[in-house]
């Protein structure tokens, strides 16, 4: 393993422009590994012009600011493309116009195919992954990029609260913690504070959420409701973890319509039970307990929790 990551770093060296992009809708660990990548390159190549890339989200600026680039402006540029498994999930970004891509992924590999791959599906995050990077490297960071990588992991994480969380995400933290001091305090803050709208919105999806006998959860939030409490559309996406110490839930799902793309966004999590091969059969995928979706009606979100309800009662009469 040791070797990929100087693979990468030999590559990066290489090209003298270089974009890194990240999956549609992103959460912190998306935006941090690649914000936080960005900010490692130009620390050691000052000379490089390195572009973040992908749709700005308000809530996520504390990370850092994306970039606008023009690819047809680009010449002979290296894409790395970090927490994504996907190429339709790939935002701001073409692979075909590069002329060498990396991938660092934490995702069960899936169709992106690229020149260097560093998949590891044990990885609490993909910031995990650009944290060993950096130490196998032996890069010099500073207390900001580790903020970032630190925000990353704990969001993805949720806490190191998920199964996902290893003794060597505790041992790479520990050593981030010992050799770059940030302040915890503000990270969390960033992450967790919301104001009174939103956690009225959490109260009124745990009010409305239907269980099903199998302990599947599911609700679908209408652009109305979205409106009614004045939330953004991605706040169901920061939300869904939030659900996961529910005693009667085994496994829930909220789906949310997307005006930007006309496709209900499906966020999918369970406590113990596969969901993933669930959701690649509707043109979703992801983790083993964290999953998602994005689908063109309303019939086809219903079969998707009718499908997951099944699973939930599969495992249901597994136990019994």
């Amino acid at each position: 393993m040791n070797s990929i990551y100087k693979k990468i770093y030999k590559k990066i060296k290489e090209y003298d422009e270089i974009v890194i992009a990240r999956h549609v809708g992103p959460d912190p660990d998306a935006i941090a590994s690649q914000i936080a990548l960005k900010k490692i390159i130009e620390n050691i190549f000052p000379n490089k012009k390195v572009y973040a890339v992908g749709t700005s989200v308000s809530r996520f600026r504390y990370i850092g600011t994306l970039d606008k680039v023009d690819e047809s402006t680009l010449n002979n540029a290296l894409l790395i493309i970090t927490d994504v498994p996907k190429f339709d999930r790939v935002d701001g970004a073409y692979k075909d116009r590069y002329a060498c891509t990396i991938k660092i992924d934490h995702h069960p590999c899936d169709e992106i195919v690229c020149d260097l791959e560093l998949v590891d599906e044990s990885s609490s995050s993909t910031c995990q992954l650009i944290l060993e990077f950096i130490f196998k490297n032996k890069i010099k960071i500073d207390s900001e990029i580790a903020a970032i990588l630190y925000a990353g992991i704990v969001s993805d994480s949720d806490r190191f609260l998920l199964s996902y969380t290893t003794s060597e995400t505790f041992a790479l933290v520990s050593k981030l913690m010992h050799d770059y001091p940030f302040d915890i305090m503000e990270v969390y803050t960033n992450i967790y504070d919301r104001p009174i709208n939103e956690r009225r919105f959490e109260a009124y999806i745990i009010d409305n959420i239907t269980i099903t006998p199998n302990g599947f959860g599911y609700i679908n939030i209408t652009n109305d409701i979205i409106k009614k409490f004045e939330v953004d559309n991605s706040t169901p996406s920061n939300l869904v973890n939030d659900l996961n110490f529910i005693k009667e839930l085994k496994a829930w799902a909220f789906s949310s319509y997307d005006d930007k793309t006309n496709l209900y966004k499906i966020n999918i999590r369970s406590r113990n039970i596969v969901i993933n091969d669930v959701a690649e059969k509707f043109n979703g995928g992801g983790h083993k307990f964290a999953s998602g979706a994005r689908l063109k009606t309303l019939d086809e979100v219903n079969k998707l929790f009718e499908a997951l309800d099944n699973r939930c009662k599969e495992e249901k009469e597994k136990q019994s």
